[in-house]
């Protein structure tokens, strides 16, 4: 039997001892599950919110310009995610980076909720409940773009490197399961915005749990901040914000551009989907006389738009798990992305110039939208995050909220343009008419992110160099090898 010198144990120790804290440092998917489980729960709301704003400031007496322009979520979050994704990045509290803030931001948003929703119970009919709710649907969108910041940081600082773009998609399962949630929730009372806090109330009690059950199982350890950086402060937050940027590829530039038209192209279904169904394939009006025609068609649309939501979530998770499926494999994930956008592009055409006044088609159409919509919430938080995993490889701190939140400027870039194209068009033209200028422009949007993302680099849209500081110091090794681990 032969002996083994100190040195040859020494370094066999120090081996096993690598693989032991690397294994502990592995997470089962079934955790990093419920981790990203707090995203059904921000589903459930944006969905709830986005579909019940419009006809629900209406119903509190609010015009039709007022009731599409006053839209917070896009300008908020496009401030809100950057300054809370650097905050979370840098954050040193011994309770971790992440979970200070989604506790913070859930708890700020169930006030803000019930505000919201109760303002015909707290303030007399009229302008005092117009403005009550209109000012607490800015804090609700800051309060939940906040809280929503971190949760995808918190799974990507979790998950291994061959976790991250698979477990990015999940979000997607996570997602879809929220929106079956959501559009089944609003099936349990005729007209919903009559319902408001009732409703208001499940969607929080949905996000509380959600979160709970996230914190359980969830644990980090205390951030510590290198040496060589400052603390924070304004301009150190400005600094790690422009920082996120540094050594990052172009085709990081080309993802932006994409992302923005993505949502400028696809917001109009997580915005107007309800009021085009009830507006424009079915001519309903919430407010008219109990049992009239304008009545029931209202009824009507806002049914089949709550079924073609759940029907469409059903389908949004078949493709989240076939997604899931092509992250392990060779198929580069720009071309799938640009295939999606594609059919993103049909389906507005349809919806602009096909569609009309036939039901079937009108829920053909909305189910179909969930391609599109499913491949921009995943593939390209999945890109960054590999990007990240690899600038950690090389030696970098990692910005992953940072990044992730510059991703969601792009979505409430383009969803901001599609609020605001919508109303521009309300003040010229019927509803019916405005909506099917947004979705001309819509598919214009959709082709050019389509095309934009055959631009993303061939191999899945990792990036082709290493970071700055890291191909400084390892000059001597090729380009092409910054994706070794």
């Amino acid at each position: 039997m032969a002996v083994l010198s100190d040195e040859e144990q020494a370094l066999r120790w120090s081996a096993s001892s690598s693989e032991e804290e690397q294994d502990e440092e592995s997470w089962p998917f079934w955790k990093l599950a419920l981790i990203a489980l707090p995203q059904l729960g921000v589903m459930v709301l944006w969905i709830f919110l986005g579909q019940t704003t419009t006809p629900y400031a209406k119903s509190l007496g609010a015009s039709e310009s007022f009731a599409t322009l006053n839209s917070a979520g896009p300008i908020v979050g496009f401030v809100v995610g950057p300054i809370v994704g650097t905050w979370s990045d840098q954050s040193t509290s011994k309770w971790g980076r992440r979970r200070p803030i989604i506790v913070a931001g859930l708890v700020s948003t169930i006030v803000a909720g019930l505000l919201y929703a109760g303002a015909k119970h707290i303030m007399t009919a009229g302008k005092g409940a117009i403005y009550l709710a209109g000012a607490m649907q800015w804090v609700l969108d800051f309060t939940i773009n906040a809280m929503q910041t971190p949760f995808r940081a918190l799974v990507s600082d979790l998950a291994s490197p061959q976790q991250q773009l698979p477990m990015q998609i999940f979000f997607e399962v996570v997602v879809a399961a929220g929106c079956l949630v959501a559009f089944s929730m609003m099936k349990i009372y005729a007209v919903a915005v009559h319902h408001m806090l009732e409703l208001m109330i499940l969607v929080l009690l949905v996000n509380t749990v959600c979160i709970g059950l996230a914190l359980c199982v969830a644990r980090e350890k205390q951030y510590v901040r290198p040496a060589d950086q400052q603390k924070s402060s304004a301009c150190g937050t400005l600094r790690s914000m422009s920082g996120a940027f540094k050594g990052m590829p172009r085709a990081f530039y080309i993802l932006l551009f994409v992302q923005c038209m993505v949502w400028l192209g696809n917001a109009v279904w997580g915005s107007y989907g309800q009021v085009w169904f009830t507006r424009s394939v079915y001519p309903g009006n919430a407010e008219a006389t109990g049992g009239s025609a304008a009545r029931l068609a209202y009824v009507a649309g806002e049914d089949d738009f709550s079924s073609a939501g759940q029907i469409g979530s059903i389908f949004t998770l078949f493709l989240s798990f076939t997604f899931m499926c092509l992250g392990y494999t060779s198929v580069p994930n720009n071309w799938l992305y640009s295939v999606c956008l594609f059919v993103g592009a049909l389906v507005c055409f349809m919806c602009a110039f096909v569609v009309g006044q036939s039901a079937p088609l009108a829920i053909l159409c909305f189910v179909l939208s969930n391609v599109g919509l499913t491949a921009a919430g995943s593939i390209p938080y999945g890109i960054v995050a590999v990007w990240n995993k690899a600038a950690e490889a090389a030696g970098n701190v990692g910005s992953v909220a940072m990044q992730m939140a510059i991703l969601n400027c792009c979505v409430t870039v383009g969803q901001q343009c599609c609020t605001m194209i919508l109303g521009g068009f309300e003040e010229a033209h019927s509803v019916k008419a405005s909506l099917t200028g947004l979705f001309t422009i819509s598919m214009v949007a959709n082709v050019l992110a389509g095309v934009g993302a055959l631009f993303l680099t061939s191999d899945g849209g990792k990036p082709s160099r290493k970071p700055a500081s890291a191909t400084e110091s390892e000059g001597e090794e090729s380009p092409d090898t910054s994706e070794s681990e």
